[in-house]
């Protein structure tokens, strides 16, 4: 199993980092490879692990999309390789282990997000992580495992807040098996957790020194606007799609299974990626009463469920007529996501209104028509109002001015390299539905429109563009930004 499992991790790490050095950058990934060229110890979106990750990747491949996802490709096929020596370690058969780790690479967020240089990445392998350290501590004792999981789980905050949810988990867990209650009046946990406290205070400690950005940000989503039943059920419509149908049905399975054996000497011991995770899946069942929970949120959590999917199907796949399950539970994530992948690397060979990889398509020629019209106008700069077009522009180089998001200027810290000379005329350009002349008008003396642009071919909304010169800004830009409607401006 340990030759098989590694085999595994390897392999998919292999083809992982030959899509990530093909496949054009996200605009989030864009936006976060802007961060890793300012470290900082926090930021207005995120604390700051995706940024220390993508720099030391850039550092070793350089400023490319493999530089930018080498860490995260890297993180995924470890995690693999945890996740399977995880449930092999809380007593599972070898060969359900090894299909732990299988299944958790089938899901559709793993299959094709496992190489994104996202949050999502160092937070799903240092939470992985802890468990592991745990499953370690209980099986062999002794305070450097707890120690470990305290780092681990400091490392998984300082990746995405959601790593908060990890101390309860670990809390409920010494609450419901047996001994854990004793555990708790030894040093170790509470050891575990100042350690954890201690490696995040840097991210607090730069939030009072940054207005508490991030967490204003952050935390603020968790208040209730209102009831929305609706939002649950496509929170819960996308899940099942997601980590997969089979999957999803036999995580279930596992999840009432650990609860019924959890003092049964000799069972598989899931209640411990049950008991963390569950904090942190019922604040996403609650937050999805009244928000939508984005679909990549609960990814910390696939590797529990992979773990407790495995352990359930074992005794289906015993059976003649249950083979099939063997191959058909990750087979479905793996072949959708192989495809999409084949698309997002080869030429688009489907019409530009169906082709779903369209926000990756023809970010360098739209970069050369902007340059071209900045130039034609005489304009030193150029605006734009989203922070995934800066991101994706500046990706491409082929800008030869300073360019700007004229809103959010939180997201960003000063860079006189980056600053433009307001008192020339600039070129806004973003979507034909953010952009309007009479919000630009708040903050220019003058706006003229430059004319519609379009990017790879400009066949769906998200690819139609409009265009205005700018000049006499009426306050500062740089500093302030230009308030929207909505609010959106700056805090400086």
């Amino acid at each position: 199993m340990r030759r098989s499992l590694i085999l595994l991790a390897a392999g998919l790490t292999v083809l992982r980092l030959i899509a990530g050095a093909s496949i054009h950058l996200t605009e989030d990934e864009a936006y976060y490879r802007l961060w890793a060229q300012h470290l900082q110890l926090g930021y207005l979106d995120h604390p700051p692990m995706i940024a220390w990750w993508i720099r030391l990747g850039e550092t070793i491949c350089g400023d490319n999309a493999l530089g930018v996802r080498l860490l995260p490709a890297l993180a995924s096929g470890v995690t693999t390789w945890l996740i399977g020596d995880l449930a092999k370690r809380l007593g599972a058969q070898p060969r359900t282990a090894l299909r732990a780790a299988l299944w958790y690479n089938a899901t559709l967020t793993v299959c094709l997000g496992g190489m994104l240089a996202t949050p999502d990445a160092p937070a799903s392998f240092f939470w992985t992580l802890t468990l592991w350290s745990l499953a370690l501590f209980w099986e062999r004792g002794g305070p450097v495992w707890w120690l470990a999981a305290g780092v681990a789980a400091g490392l998984a905050v300082l990746s995405k807040y959601s790593g908060l949810f990890l101390a309860p988990g670990v809390l409920l867990w010494l609450l419901v098996i047996p001994g854990g209650r004793a555990e708790l009046r030894r040093p170790g946990p509470w050891e575990a957790a100042v350690l954890a406290i201690f490696v995040f205070a840097v991210n607090v400690v730069w939030n009072s020194e940054h207005h508490w950005v991030t967490f204003i940000k952050q935390f603020g989503r968790a208040e209730a606007h209102g009831l929305a039943p609706g939002r649950m059920v496509e929170f819960l419509a996308t899940q099942l799609l997601l980590l997969t149908p089979l999957v999803t049905y036999f995580a279930f399975r596992g999840a009432w299974r650990g609860w019924r054996e959890r003092t049964q000497a000799g069972a598989v011991h899931l209640m411990l990626p049950l008991a963390t995770s569950a904090p942190f899946a019922a604040y996403l069942l609650v937050h999805s009463l009244h928000d939508r929970v984005q679909g990549h949120w609960p990814v910390p959590l696939f590797g529990a469920l992979a773990i407790c999917a495995a352990v359930a199907a074992e005794p289906v796949l015993a059976t003649a007529r249950g083979r099939w399950v063997g191959w058909a539970a990750p087979g479905f994530g793996l072949t959708i996501g192989a495809a999409a992948m084949a698309l997002m690397i080869a030429p688009s060979v489907l019409p530009g209104r169906y082709d779903v990889t369209g926000a990756l398509r023809g970010w360098p020629g739209f970069a050369d028509d902007i340059e071209r019209l900045r130039v034609g106008r005489g304009a030193g700069w150029v605006g734009v109002q989203s922070y995934g077009v800066l991101a994706q522009l500046d990706l491409t180089g082929r800008i030869a001015a300073p360019v700007l998001q004229i809103i959010e200027r939180e997201r960003y810290f000063p860079d006189p390299a980056r600053r433009p000379d307001l008192s020339k005329p600039g070129v806004v350009v973003d979507l034909q539905r953010r952009l309007n002349a009479e919000d630009l008008a708040h903050c220019f003396a003058k706006v003229t429109p430059a004319g519609p642009l379009a990017r790879a071919g400009g066949a769906v909304r998200n690819q139609r563009y409009s265009a205005f010169l700018v000049s006499g800004p009426v306050r500062d830009i740089w500093a302030l930004g230009c308030p929207m409607p909505d609010g959106r401006g700056g805090w400086r």
